[in-house]
Formats: C-alpha cells, structure tokens, sequence
C-alpha cells in the first residue's frame, strides 16, 4: 500500500468508490443540490467563509444535510447519521477520508462537489466529486498540503481550448481538477504529478466521478518522456522568489521565474504538430529590462504563442499574497523574518514587480510559417473565461496567416462584430463647447481590447458589413476623404489585421467553422462553497 512520509496514503478500493458514488448522488450532494438546500444566502455565505447560515439551512436536510456539515462545515456528525448517508464507513475509515471522534465522525479530507455546466449544444452538464486536504491555516503548514478547486484552478478551467482532440495532458495535476475538465473533450487523459499524495487524492477525485485518467509520478515532464500529446494544460508552481520549496504545489525549486522558462521552451517537444499547450503563469518585471521581451526570449521556434499579463504586483504584495495564502501571519515574528529574506532577494535581483498572467502556445503544423508570437496586457474584466477568445484567437491567426499578402487581404470581406463600441472622450473648450480628446473602439464584454481610430477608420470599420471587399470599401473611402488610396491602404492594413486578431472585425470568406457554443459555455459550474 502506498505511503505519504511514513503513513498510508488516502485510498479507497474500486467496489468502495463505486458505491460511495451512489450514495453521494442519492443523496444529491451535488452542486446543484447542495445550492437547492442552501439557498442563495446561505450559499453565499459559506463561499465567503462563513458557515453558520449553511448550518442552520442544513438542519432538515435529512442525508443532504449531514454530508454538506461533515464535509463542507468540518462539523462533527454523529455515526448513525452519517452511516445513513454513507453506508459501511470501514473503508472510508481505513482509507483516511474519515476519522472517527469520541465525539463523532468527522472528515479527514474534503470531498467537494463540483461539476461543469450543460453546454448551449445540448450536451449535458457533468456531477464531479473534487478531493483534496481540509484548507485550514494549520494544515496549509503541511509541506505536502494538496489544495483543492481554488481560484487559480477556476480560472485556468475556464481559460482552455475545449475542442475534442486524441490526447491531453495534465502537467502536475495536484487534486485532479484540470483532468477532470479535460475528459470532457479528449479522447485520452494523462495526468501528472511529483507528490505522491497529490495523485493519491486525484485518484480518488478521478474514481468518485467516474472518470478514467492515466496517472503517474514523477517531476515535469520525466513520467511522459518521449510522448506527444494534442494538449496540454498546466497550473505549474509559480510563486516567484528564492531557490526553495516550502509547499510543493506552489513552489519549483528554482530561483525566480527561471522553471517557467525551461517549461516554456521544453513544452513544444510535447506537442503534436498543431497541439496547443496552456497554464498560467508568474515572471518578474526587471528593472532595465522590458518583460514582454523577458518572456518572448523563452519561447522556442516553430510556435505561435499568446502571453497575456493579468496584473501587476510589487514585490511586497507578491509576498505578503502567499504568506497569508500559507496560513502564515504576516504579523508574526517568523513571517517576518521570511519576508525579510524574501524581499532582500528581489532587491538583490532588481525586481520591481511580479506579473501573473495566461500562456499559451501552439506547435505549428507548417514548419515553414512564420509563428506569430504575442505579448501583451489583457484589459477588462474576465466574464465566462477566456476559453472562447483562446479559441478564436488561434482561428485568426490561422485565417491571417492564409492572408499575408496584401492583396489577399483586400480581397477579403469583413464584417464587424456585434459587441464592438466607438468611444469618444472630450474636455470642456475655454471658449465653450467641447474639444475632441480621442476615439477608441473596443470590444464590449470579456477582454475589452481597445484601439484609437481617426475618422476614415471609424467609418471603415461602420462599412465592414460583410457585404464588399475590403479592397471596395477603401477606394470609397479614399474618394469620400480625399485621400491617396495607395497611402491609405498603406496606413490601413496593419490596423486591420490588428482589428482582426483582436475579434473587432470578423472574416465572412475562408473563416472555419464556428466555434461549438460549447467552448464558452462548458466552464466550471464552480465548486460548491
């Protein structure tokens, strides 16, 4: 039997999972059930940390009731109670999910519903079952401490590209969520992880919700050496700082950014010819140096890649972030000193900031096409998730790319997307009325990327209906404005195929098929509490 440090890992057999999985979903300790019993209040309550109101909403909650207190609440319940809800408890006993009290039964791990929704496709959602360690400042302290669906799992989740392919990887798996997801859409499923009790615990996430992944042991990339995969997703360890690992799931090993730079240029031997790569990640902003340079002097050749920095923070947010994220406080005469030895080393390496932010990386089928590598900021708020955007952002490429020529562009018809606004910003005149300061479109919801525009672009981007040729639409607009049309289709063409990378202005004519609804709407359901 496998063992953590000396003790026996969590564990339960395939008869016991499989029948725990009934009596979970008989008694509808599912998210939507567990919503339906609590409320919206209450619910809302206990995401925020606050669990008497789901208390006090469970008490009639028959067997409902005790699984959402013995594992959402940490209470301790009493034995008949939960043997009625769970049946024989031996093997979840022996099997380190629950730990008998004199007082009760109480659970040793949290067992957590989650799911992901129905897609607009018709396709149905999906009931999953997330283990991981109870989250308590104390058990946080554990080197070996498994995290279970936080927000940094959410959010990569709700980021990938969730289009059907052969293969997927899950690069460190931690408790399961991303294979969870990935099953959804692939063929076949790996998963990875170097802690032994990360993938004890995915084992059981994995069982509990029907799904089947091939796990494996051991670091980065070593457990799939010589694989390649259609995919693959990653939530690396990317708290940035000294050489340490304090808590495995969260820290490399390696000194500042430099694992997420060999994981960068390592992850394309990885991929199949046209597979996608995806994770989130951290990188330090240098003082005297340009970090979109910093990040693009990692990535390799013969790949397309999208870095998108989220936020910015200074290197004493950064610290004090992930000291509370440990259950430390920062107050406290060892945070302190930590700290101390923490920023001593960003100031000895000049660092000025920490970025956090989306990578994502194509291997190129072609290898004779220029790879189109961006980086850049990513404005406006997150909405659903960038898995549709990630999805139409290699779309577009590919369809610029098949347009690269100019005159391949001119010919192309161009229709404006639906959510696109034309702002205006004006100071009061000193004279009276008002000054134009700047006009910008942008795309209204999701990422609000934003561009400034004159006026011939204005009115080119209000004729792109999809009806003329672009070519057309700029000899109109070179007669209506007096304008050289060579110098205009000179100034026009690099705005354009801006606009449309950025989703502004949608192809009519070699565009691929639409992305399934299902892209943006299979995003997780959001573990309960």
């Amino acid at each position: 039997m496998a063992r953590d440090n000396g003790g026996v890992l969590p564990h339960l057999d395939a008869g016991a999972i499989e029948r725990v999985r009934g009596c979970l979903l008989d008694a509808a300790y599912t998210p939507d059930g567990v919503r339906a019993l609590l409320g919206r209040s209450a619910h809302d309550a206990l995401t925020r940390g606050e669990p008497e109101p789901a208390a006090r909403a469970s008490r009639d909650g028959g067997e409902l009731g005790t699984l959402v207190r013995l594992f959402l609440l940490e209470d301790t319940e009493p034995e008949p109670a939960v043997t009625a809800a769970l049946g024989d408890l031996d093997p979840l006993l022996e099997g380190r999910i629950l730990r008998r009290t004199p007082d009760g039964i109480r659970a040793a791990l949290d067992v957590r519903p989650y799911g992901e929704g129905a897609g607009a496709d018709g396709e149905p959602g999906t009931d999953w079952w997330v283990v991981s360690d109870i989250d308590t400042p104390a058990a946080r302290q554990d080197r070996e401490h498994v995290t279970g669906v936080g927000g940094a799992s959410l959010t990569l989740a709700a980021a990938t590209v969730r289009r059907p392919v052969g293969t997927l990887l899950d690069l460190g798996t931690g408790c399961g969520v991303q294979a969870l997801h990935g099953s959804r859409h692939a063929m076949r499923v790996t998963a990875t992880d170097v802690l032994p009790r990360a993938l004890a615990l995915a084992r059981l996430s994995l069982g509990l919700s029907g799904v089947e992944v091939d796990l494996r042991e051991g670091p980065w990339f070593a457990p799939v050496a010589g694989e390649r995969f259609d995919q693959v997703v990653s939530n690396p360890p990317f708290v940035l700082g000294p050489p340490r690992v304090d808590y495995v799931y969260r820290d490399s090993g390696t000194a500042g950014d430099s694992a997420l730079a060999t994981l960068l240029g390592e992850l394309p031997g990885l991929l199949n010819p046209g597979g996608v790569a995806q994770l989130l990640g951290s990188w330090l902003h240098v003082r005297g140096e340009d970090w979109p340079d910093r990040v693009r002097s990692w990535l390799p050749t013969g790949v397309d890649a999208w870095v998108l920095q989220r936020e910015v923070v200074d290197p004493g947010l950064h610290v004090g972030t992930w000291q509370r994220d440990a259950g430390l406080f920062p107050s406290s005469r060892a945070a302190r000193e930590q700290a101390g030895a923490w920023l001593d080393w960003m100031a000895a390496e000049r660092v000025e900031g920490v970025g956090f932010g989306f990578l994502m990386l194509r291997r190129t089928s072609d290898p004779e096409a220029e790879p189109t590598v961006v980086v850049e900021d990513l404005p406006g708020e997150l909405g659903e998730g960038l898995g549709r955007e990630m999805t139409g952002w290699l779309d577009r490429v590919d369809w610029l790319r098949a347009h690269t020529r100019d005159e391949d562009l001119l010919g192309a018809r161009l229709l404006l997307a639906p959510e696109t606004v034309l702002e205006s910003a004006s100071s009061v005149d000193p004279d009276g009325g008002w000054t134009e300061l700047s006009t910008t479109v942008r795309r209204w919801g999701g990422p609000g990327w934003e561009h400034p525009v004159d006026g011939p672009a204005a009115a080119l981007l209000a004729g792109c209906r999809g009806e003329l040729p672009l070519s057309e639409l700029l000899a109109l607009l070179s007669y209506a404005h007096d304008l050289p049309t060579d110098a205009l289709v000179a100034a026009t063409l690099p705005a354009v195929r801006e606009f449309v990378r950025h989703g502004l202005l949608q192809p009519v004519d070699g565009w691929p098929h639409p992305v399934p609804a299902r892209t943006a709407a299979a995003s997780p359901s959001g573990p309960v509490g």
